[in-house]
């Protein structure tokens, strides 16, 4: 009798336990998230160590690229990939603002183009029957000379909760999340996040490098980790997929 008990549960368990479906997670941002070449090494985008966090269940397709925004994503068809493969139950990570706020690039939007491309976005995710979720610019490191950590996304980072106010879509304020990390941190063990190399330190940077918005492993690794404390906070369909410490 017992032999047969145990294959009933199972097979009673499998219709009350259906298998998840699967889903991709599509990221859309710039340098902050994009994949690196080689060369770039040891500049990592924290969509890089994210990948490492999910089940079997979840593919990402990092589609970041470096100096992107709003407006160049999806004029060099970037945002078109979106619309031609997600489909219902994906997620769209949509991260713009570093590009988008600075007056003297060719990517620059103005302050209503920003927020009316970050809504059609939203618009066209949701058409797809995708979730929308929308992230904050990461942070530069820049303090002050009392060592207090100062915004320079101000304007465009409110215009990103805005968004996500008037169109109910989550948001993660990584912004807001980033600076406090770097204030914990302190002005000097902050540097340890991002591209700062001496002269000769790396074979990639000869001349070395003082770079206060992009980031190498490390600070990659802890902005991916900081992504995903926001998803189980605020999203539990989502955070059931990420792989449990010790389970496979």
């Amino acid at each position: 009798m017992r032999k047969l008990f145990i294959p009933l549960v199972l097979f009673l368990m499998a219709f009350v336990m259906p298998e998840k479906k699967k889903i991709t997670i599509w990221m859309c941002g710039d340098s902050t998230m994009s994949i690196k070449e080689k060369k770039a090494y040891p500049e990592t985008g924290w969509g890089m160590p994210f990948v490492y966090f999910w089940d079997s269940t979840v593919t990402i397709e990092n589609l970041a690229k470096n100096g992107r925004s709003t407006g160049s994503f999806r004029n060099e068809g970037l945002w078109q990939i979106v619309l031609d493969k997600a489909t219902e139950g994906d997620y769209v990570f949509i991260q713009f603002g570093h590009n988008d706020e600075v007056s003297t690039k060719k990517t620059y939007t103005t302050e209503v183009e920003f927020k009316n491309n970050l809504k059609q976005y939203v618009i066209e995710s949701k058409g797809k029957k995708a979730i929308p979720v929308l992230l904050t610019p990461m942070a530069r490191r820049k303090f002050d000379a009392a060592g207090k950590i100062e915004g320079t996304h101000d304007v465009y980072s409110q215009i990103v909760r805005d968004v996500a106010k008037e169109e109910k879509v989550i948001l993660f304020d990584m912004d807001k999340i980033t600076q406090q990390l770097y204030q914990q941190l302190g002005v000097e063990n902050s540097k340890l996040l991002f591209m700062q190399l001496k002269p000769n330190e790396h074979p990639n940077y000869p001349d070395g490098r003082d770079d206060n918005t992009h980031f190498n492993e490390l600070g990659a690794r802890l902005i991916a980790q900081l992504v995903l404390e926001e998803i189980r906070k605020q999203n539990p369909e989502l955070s059931d997929r990420i792989v449990k410490p010790g389970v496979k």
